[in-house]
């Protein structure tokens, strides 16, 4: 039977509709492909502009695209790549899908602006673009057009300006989300009136002002976050207690002040209230046990006073009570114990005192524990662990006592135990050495006592601290079990016998402290295996024989001290070579000798060597210990040098002679011909060759040298000076000497105050890296060198505010973020206008997640710039380089060096501490005064004391109580008005 004509008309035209708008959309997912694609990119991959085999509807193969969503007229509704490696922008061609419903492209590394022809998608609902790299300021045209928007979030890019007020005439906006932007200025009074707003986030900017009132009229918002990085005048609107249907509060990090209102209590359906890192005052109110929905209390870095309420009792739903980092006393109420979902207690860094509750973990969900620095006493509550889910445990630096519980010794879901510190007595249980997912064992500075057990294979183990206890017996060989461990401090004990062989099996090993023992036999040379060994302290024992040639071996060693034992023989010269040797003691031993004095041994001081009565100071004119030696060497060969002995001696000098000739003009040759291989890569237009860079690797161009290499000077052809690191073997991963970190890293940022990467010359055994040149060298020299007295503080100043800038880049506005990992003031390099320029990054790590931090397997820093914390997690991240910065600051602040002016084991900022501590009548004024350089003529007092606050808030000890980058900055070029009105002061 035939079609009628109309039907058919009909079935033609829908197939032209069809046809048309299948063409228009696979054309404008071609060109957004086309744009969002890196050329490095290997994304999206399925969508290929193919014809399937469909005979009625060519087009419909784009609605299979990854991340493509159609409808029933073959129209794209939805968009959805996202955590996928784009690299690119979104083009304006974006505004032809105009069925748009749904466009989530979040953590795909987009850069540019937003295209305005976003505003065409007027059916468009949902809106994610977070974690991606959009900058500029944002925008707000593109919302006049969007009136189906419920769901729009920005989250973590870089887009500036002011908040735009055009989100106030979407009527169903439900979720709006501007925070981790730069955002400045005040909170629109204007949000007030998005009355359909459920959740609003406006963390992470640069907000000022006072935080309106008038947000509590939002009839129907659940969660409000206003906290991290903005920075806010006044306290908490108590007027937020009305918002009846509220949920969560998250008001963290952003300068509030003032009590905690009490009206909050009314608040019936909040579960989660963060109020942390603020300056509020004031005591705990007992209204806030009116929240019974309450699951997440954190009220940590306040200067809160009082007790914990009594009437909290009522909060039955609290999993987690943060309160740690205040001035809270008293003790802790029983019912905490009995809390039934209470799964996380940190309370530490207040006057807490009398005894943990008995109870305490009963309910079977406890995970973490922290109560360090407080006043506890009593023993350890003995079900901690009884529903087997804890995993950390720190009760530091308190007054606990007796043995630890049995039957902690059989909590195998623990990852950390820490209770330095306290008076804990008894064996340790066996079970703390076995444990399969413990990484970090801290039992220093408590009594101790039995030996270690003699199975040991706790294999994710990365910190074994065991210092300043009376464990006795030998160290078990299965302590070689233990492949992940970076740091073993069994140091102040009783120990006894031979240090184990099975010690070189620890490869990842970073520190190795085992002074003040009762160990004998000989160091074992297989030591030198522990290739990531930074610190050797093996001080104070009975060891015997001689310092084993092969610890000369160990690049990354800063620290060796084997004073105060057996040890003889002579000095291995060798140490002298080894370039980050900074700490040296082989005092009060048996050596002998003559003293060596080349390369690095040069700069220690009689100090490290005394206490040897055999070995002779470099300085002496004869050395019986040497003089015996080589007499007892050539006993046998005693006898009359004859005439045919003589004539024999000048035939093989000559012969020689030529050899070595004959080898120079070789090698000579050899050379010019492989520069022919050599290649050179550059990262910008560059007038010279890889021959005129390999000319300059002379003996008199060294203006440097460091653990990963040689600096050279260069002068081109052209004119230009270039600094030239040449880097000894390429291989791979971290034996690269840190070539593939530099180049990873300085080949792709471009920032005035970091230091340019030019390019590279390799060849397969050597990579030679070429920066620009600065004239005036690192801030270490000038600072510590002649050249300190003649840097005047405005000067200083300077440089502080562009090394700052410089790290702010890494840190905040790199995709993804960078940590530098070894700031120091050795890294900061002057051109000849004395700009600093951060310099150095064969230590930079990349940090695919910026809200993560990395755990490192070998150390990460130089000694005196390392942050506390490393010591104990183990991690570095971006307030890791922000401790480093802090110190540069200070030696800024004082002139002194970090470690070396102070005393064994005192750095800089302990100095700084215990300076300040010990004036009588103390001010922000005389402290400065306690510590400036002495070389300094003149400065504005203010100024010093700004920089002085922002360098101890970055010396922070806890890591979390250190400002970022990014603020560390705005308070350097945003400083006090008072600062610059302080009179100067003349020395």
């Amino acid at each position: 039977m035939s079609t009628p004509p109309f039907l058919l008309l009909s079935q033609i035209f829908i197939f032209f509709a069809f046809t048309i708008n299948a063409n228009s959309d696979l054309e404008t997912l071609l060109k957004l492909k086309e744009s969002v694609v890196g050329t490095a990119s290997s994304a999206l991959n399925d969508w290929k502009n193919i014809t399937t085999n469909s005979s009625t509807f060519p087009f419909v193969h784009y609605c299979s695209f990854s991340g493509v969503t159609c409808n029933n007229d073959l129209r794209v509704i939805s968009l959805n790549i996202s955590n996928v490696p784009l690299f690119g922008t979104i083009p304006p061609e974006i505004g032809l899908l105009d069925k748009l419903g749904n466009l989530i492209m979040f953590g795909d590394n987009l850069t540019g602006t937003l295209p305005l022809e976003i505003s065409k998608l007027s059916s468009i609902k949902y809106v994610n673009l977070s974690n991606n790299s959009f900058s500029g300021p944002f925008p707000r045209e593109i919302l006049l057009g969007l009136i189906e928007l419920e769901s729009f979030d920005i989250y973590n890019n870089n887009f500036t300006g002011e908040l735009p007020t055009e989100f106030v005439k979407l009527k169903k906006l439900k979720t709006l989300h501007l925070g981790g932007n730069y955002f400045h200025g005040e909170i629109p009074e204007a949000y007030s009136h998005i009355e359909s707003l459920l959740w609003l986030g406006l963390e992470g900017n640069s907000l000022t002002g006072k935080i309106p009132k008038s947000l509590a009229l939002l009839p129907n918002l659940e969660e409000l976050r206003l906290g991290y990085f903005n920075s806010y005048e006044g306290g908490i609107p108590p007027e937020f207690a009305s918002i009846s249907t509220l949920k969560l509060l998250d008001l963290a990090n952003c300068n509030l002040d003032g009590e905690i209102p009490p009206s909050l209590g009314n608040l019936k359906k909040l579960h989660s209230l963060f109020l942390h890192a603020n300056r509020l005052t004031g005591s705990i109110p007992s209204e806030l046990s009116g929240l019974e929905s309450l699951m997440s209390l954190d009220l940590s870095i306040n200067q809160l006073t009082g007790e914990i309420p009594e009437s909290f009792v009522k909060l039955q739903n609290l999993t987690l009570i943060n309160f740690f980092k205040n001035n809270l006393h008293g003790p802790i109420p029983p019912f905490i114990g009995d809390l039934p979902n209470l799964e996380v207690l940190q309370i530490w860094g207040n006057n807490f005192t009398l005894e943990l509750p008995e109870n305490l973990g009963r309910n079977g969900r406890l995970l973490k524990l922290d109560v360090t620095d407080n006043h506890f006493t009593g023993r350890i509550p003995p079900d901690l662990c009884k529903g087997g889910r804890l995993m950390t445990l720190i009760l530091m630096e308190n007054y606990f006592f007796g043995p630890i519980p049995e039957q902690l010794g059989e909590c195998t879901s623990l990852t950390r135990i820490r209770v330095r510190k306290n008076y804990l007595n008894g064996t340790i249980p066996a079970g703390f050495f076995k444990f399969p997912v413990m990484d970090m064992l801290e039992l220093d500075n408590n009594y101790f006592t039995g030996q270690l057990p003699t199975e040991i294979n706790a294999n994710n183990l990365l910190s074994l601290v065991l210092s300043n206890n009376w464990i006795t017996g030998n160290i078990p060989p299965s302590i070689g079990n233990l492949k992940n461990l970076v740091t073993l401090s069994l140091d102040k004990n009783r120990l006894s016998g031979e240090i184990p062989q099975e010690i070189a099996s620890l490869k990842k090993l970073v520190t190795i402290n085992l002074s003040g023992n009762n160990l004998t036999g000989e160091i074992p040379s297989s030591i030198a295996l522990c290739s990531e060994l930074t610190l050797i302290d093996l001080s104070r024992n009975q060891l015997a024989g001689e310092v084993p040639k092969e610890i000369t071996k160990l690049d990354s060693l800063n620290a060796l001290n084997l004073s105060r034992n057996q040890l003889n023989g002579a000095i291995p010269g060798d140490i002298g070579v080894m370039n980050g040797l900074t700490v040296l003691d082989l005092s009060y031993n048996d050596l002998s000798g003559r003293r060596p004095t080349n390369g690095q041994l040069k700069f220690f001081s009689d100090k490290s060597f005394v206490g040897n009565p055999k070995l002779c100071s470099p300085r002496a004119t004869f050395c019986p210990s040497a003089s015996n030696s080589a007499q007892n060497s050539h006993k046998s060969h005693s006898g009359k040098f004859t005439t045919a002995q003589l004539v024999i001696t000048i035939i093989i000098l000559v012969t020689v002679a030529l050899l070595l000739a004959v080898t120079w003009v070789f090698v000579k040759k050899e050379k010019f011909k492989n520069s022919k291989i050599w290649k050179l890569t550059a990262f910008q237009k560059l007038y010279f060759r890889a021959e005129d860079v390999l000319e300059c690797l002379k003996e008199e161009n060294i203006i440097g040298k460091g653990g990963a290499g040689v600096v050279y000077r260069g002068s081109m052809p052209n004119g230009i000076d270039v600094a030239i690191k040449k880097l000894v073997g390429r291989g791979t991963g971290h034996h690269d000497h840190g070539f593939s970190a530099e180049i990873q890293t300085l080949g792709r940022i471009k920032h005035r105050n970091i230091v340019r990467l030019l390019g590279y010359v390799s060849n397969k055994d050597t990579n030679v890296l070429l920066y620009e040149y600065m004239s005036n060298g690192s801030l270490g020299e000038m600072l510590h060198g002649a050249k300190g007295a003649h840097l005047r503080w405005e000067t200083r100043y300077r440089i502080a505010v562009e090394a700052a800038k410089g790290l702010c880049y890494l840190h905040h506005d790199c995709s993804p973020s960078i940590i530098h990992r070894d700031v120091k003031s050795n890294n900061i390099l002057l051109d000849s206008d004395y700009e600093a320029h951060v310099a150095d990054f064969g230590l930079a790590k990349f940090l695919q997640d910026a809200g993560a931090s990395e755990c490192m397997s070998s150390i990460a820093g130089s000694y005196g710039y390392i942050a506390p914390e490393y010591a104990y997690t183990l991690k570095v991240d971006q307030k890791s380089d922000v401790y480093s910065f802090g110190v540069v600051l200070l030696e800024l602040i004082t002139g002194h060096k970090p470690v070396g002016e102070f005393g064994d084991g005192v750095d800089i900022v302990r100095w700084v501490n215990k300076t300040i501590s010990e004036l009588s009548q103390p001010s922000d004024a005389a402290s400065v005064l306690a510590v400036v350089d002495s070389r300094l003529h003149s400065y504005p007092l203010g100024s010093v004391i700004n920089l002085f606050k922002i360098a101890m808030m970055c010396v922070e000890e806890e890591s979390c109580a250190r400002p970022t980058m990014r603020e560390v900055v705005h308070m350097l070029t945003n400083p006090p008005q008072s600062t610059t009105a302080t009179t100067t002061l003349l020395n």
